[in-house]
């Protein structure tokens, strides 16, 4: 690992040294992680905004998806 230096405003700290204390972690950890989910959810935002614009371009036609009417098995029947 790395050792980077990172300039965060008091008021973050604070509010980061009692998330970690009631985790029983470290601050390390606890960015490393935190990094680690915003990351993640950028990633699906990219995808969905992906999907949304291809959708767009080529909307989904009345009948597209009704041949799988017949597909579907609910085992009940």
């Amino acid at each position: 690992m790395r050792v980077v230096q990172m300039t965060l405003d008091e008021e973050l700290i604070e509010l980061v040294d009692k998330v970690v204390k009631e985790l029983k972690t470290t601050r390390s950890s606890f960015t490393r992680q935190a990094l680690r989910e915003a990351i993640e959810r950028l990633n699906t935002k990219c995808l969905e905004e992906e999907h949304r614009k291809g959708y767009k371009l080529h909307p989904v036609s009345r009948y597209e998806f009704s041949v799988w009417k017949r597909e579907q098995d609910w085992g009940d029947e």
